[in-house]
């Protein structure tokens, strides 16, 4: 089976002004895009070709591996975002949330800066570890998938992900994602699958 490029969850201007339509024209229409075709170019003719995209995560490593878990990490990335969305969470995640972090503004400021100090280029993540919501980093295409991790929220830190509206105001970006830009409902989906996994 090829695989393909997801669309995206909404218009590419949808996300304006905090995001505009330039960089996911670039991030999502030149580079997630990349991922697609460099992937489907080294799994064709091997076993992979016959796996879904979380099956070859989970088998490979080097570049299969790197290609097909940037495709997966960006389709999150994109459902982790909604027109007119950050605030918080309601309901059971909320309350998960305030129980885990001792509350939301505390949350808040452990995600920001776990996505602040990821060195480099790589990812900041909201977790469901067993029993317990954590906040991850990881580099490059490192996922949460193959450490036995749910997840439920993540912010891209590729400079690619924000450079044409931010520069190298990365902390600017990452308040702008919980604040304006975070899927809550995507969030407490996860959360809710997870726990009846």
């Amino acid at each position: 089976m090829s695989i393909k490029l997801p669309e995206l969850p909404y218009a590419q201007d949808a996300l304006e002004p905090h995001i505009t339509a330039n960089t996911l024209s670039f991030h999502y229409g030149k580079h997630h895009n990349a991922y697609v075709t460099n992937l489907n170019k080294l799994i064709e003719g091997t076993d992979f070709a016959e796996n879904s995209l979380e099956e070859i995560i989970q088998k490979s490593d080097a570049g299969i591996f790197n290609n097909a878990a940037q495709i997966w990490n960006h389709t999150f990335y994109w459902n982790s975002m909604k027109p007119s969305g950050g605030g918080q969470p309601e309901g059971e995640l909320a309350e998960k949330i305030s129980a885990d972090f001792g509350g939301f503004d505390k949350f808040k400021e452990e995600f920001a800066a776990a996505a602040a100090t990821q060195f480099g280029s790589g990812w900041a993540w909201l977790v469901l570890e067993g029993d317990s919501l954590k906040i991850v980093k990881t580099a490059n295409a490192e996922t949460p998938l193959t450490k036995g991790q749910a997840p439920l929220l993540t912010i891209d830190v590729w400079e690619h992900a924000y450079y044409l509206d931010f520069q190298n105001r990365r902390p600017d970006y990452i308040a702008t994602f919980i604040d304006s830009l975070a899927n809550w409902d995507f969030a407490a989906e996860n959360y809710k699958n997870a726990r009846a996994s």
